[in-house]
């Protein structure tokens, strides 16, 4: 499929996502080798909102750009 010739834009909220995912499962790898959890659940589960809250602001924040 063509884009009609215009470049795609660099977007960071999918930048910002990648990683807290990544993130995400080096914890749960670490603490599934291990057999220990690394973090207390009330932590991880803190973390977790907090990250998707942060996905979901620098994506709203850079909405604009990528829609043109």
């Amino acid at each position: 499929m063509s884009d009609g010739g215009m470049k795609r834009r660099f977007d960071p909220g999918s930048a910002v996502a990648g990683l807290f995912f990544l993130a995400a499962a080096g914890v749960f790898l670490v603490t599934g080798l291990s057999g220990e959890p690394v973090a207390p659940p009330e932590i991880l589960a803190a973390a977790v909102l907090l990250g998707l809250g942060l996905v979901g602001v620098v994506r709203v924040l850079t909405r604009g750009r990528r829609s043109h």
